[in-house]
Parts: C-alpha cells; sequence; structure tokens
C-alpha cells in the first residue's frame, strides 16, 4: 500500500479530494487530503509545507505528494522537509528555485492556458476570489457535471497573495523522482506548456489524461489510475 498526500491548489481545500480518495482506497492505497491555510492572507511557503507535514505525521517514507495547479509549488518543498519516495504534479504549476510565481509569469505567460485570467476580484486583504459562481463554474469546472460544479463553487475560498510573491526558497531541485499528469483540456495550465515543462524541468515524459483542469473531481477514476501508475513504475 502507498500513501498519497493529496495537495490542493488555489481557492480550493482538503474537500477538492473527496471523489479522488475513495478510487485510492478501492485499489487498496490510502490519501491524505492536506488542508492548506490557502486563505490565510499571511500564510507563505513555510506554512504550507508545516500543514503537509503535520497531516503526514504517521505516514511512512513511501509517501507519493501530488500537487495541484499551485499544490504544485509547495509539493517539491516538502520533499525537503520530510522523507518522500516520489513528487506527482497534476495540472500542476513547476517552481523555479529562487523565482516568485509573478517572476515566473513574467518570463512564461503562456503557463496560462490563452483566455484564463485567474480569480477576477481581491478583496481588502489583498486574496484573489471567485465572487460569481457562474463564472467560477465556467472557468475552473467546465467538464463536471453541473451539480457537481455548484457544489465545488460554494465551497471556494480566497487565496492569499503570498505563495504569488514570495520567492521559491529551494536553491536546487530536491533528489527525488517526479512525475506529472496532464490533462489535454486543461483551461486553466496550459497543456502545451506542461508537456515542455514536464520534460526540461522534471526531465519526464508527461502522463496525458482526458479532462480538465479539476480532473480529481470530474475523472476521479481516471487521475487514480495515472497517480498509481506513476508509483508503480518507480
Amino acid at each position: 500500500m502507498t500513501t498519497f498526500a493529496l495537495v490542493h491548489g488555489a481557492w480550493h481545500g482538503a474537500w477538492f479530494w473527496e471523489r479522488l480518495v475513495p478510487e485510492l482506497e478501492r485499489r487498496g492505497h490510502q490519501g491524505i487530503a492536506v488542508e492548506l491555510p490557502s486563505d490565510d492572507d499571511s500564510a507563505g511557503f513555510s506554512t504550507y509545507v508545516d500543514a503537509v507535514v503535520e497531516a503526514t505525521a504517521e505516514a511512512g517514507n513511501d509517501l507519493v505528494v501530488v500537487g495541484h495547479s499551485m499544490g504544485g509549488l509547495t509539493i517539491p518543498l516538502v520533499a525537503v522537509a520530510r522523507p518522500v519516495s516520489r513528487l506527482v504534479f497534476v495540472c500542476g504549476m513547476i517552481a523555479e528555485p529562487g523565482a516568485s510565481l509573478l517572476e515566473q509569469l513574467d518570463r512564461e505567460p503562456e503557463m496560462f492556458t490563452p483566455g484564463f485570467g485567474g480569480a477576477p476580484a481581491r478583496d481588502e486583504l489583498e486574496r484573489s476570489l471567485w465572487p460569481d459562481r457562474e463564472e467560477a463554474i465556467r472557468d475552473l469546472y467546465p467538464d463536471c457535471p453541473r451539480e457537481l460544479a455548484e457544489w465545488a463553487a460554494e465551497r471556494l475560498r480566497p487565496q492569499g497573495r503570498p505563495p504569488n510573491i514570495e520567492p521559491c526558497p529551494l536553491a536546487e531541485w530536491p533528489d527525488v523522482p517526479s512525475a506529472y499528469v496532464l490533462c489535454r483540456e486543461d483551461g486553466v495550465i496550459n497543456p502545451v506548456w506542461s508537456r515542455e515543462a514536464a520534460r526540461e524541468r522534471l526531465g519526464v515524459e508527461p502522463i496525458e489524461i482526458a479532462g480538465g483542469h479539476t480532473a480529481p473531481l470530474a475523472r476521479p477514476a481516471a487521475v487514480a489510475e495515472a497517480v498509481i501508475a506513476v508509483r508503480q513504475g518507480a
């Protein structure tokens, strides 16, 4: 049995993995859905890493850390903080050591799928958010059934700014095997960028599956099969 630590992206929470965890369990594995303090306007990478380390305190060293979307910026830092067997990026951003996300986007605006502009509003704490539920459903959950998309959109919360502006504290990439699961219809993280980044930065050929950015919700069985295949191929 392998334990998968599941790290969500911006605006979401541990609930994002509610449909994936049972799929992992049906296949004989364990999933730990980590709750990041994403809506804390003062929380940066060290706080995010602490949340993952605390959630996985009782897990053994055979721990695969899965990062979705912005969660991809956190998972390599977890590999520095505690033993892990593999990192898996699912539609994930890949950090550049020493650079902030905003600096990366200045150099690589193609990281986002053309037409995706991120959350359309900010609050008084400079947190990004989705005040219009229909807009969130359109941009984040286009391939989810309507009922599921509404359920998810109602749970979205503000995303604090520190992970956007804080430089990645890595001095070098951790010496841990990595994999990338790409969704071909991703409307947030550009699949063209993902293919190139997986090959150039992780040195791997991405696993490609059908679906959009939030495939762990819309297609949990396919995502489970992909991350388990990655582990079995380690």
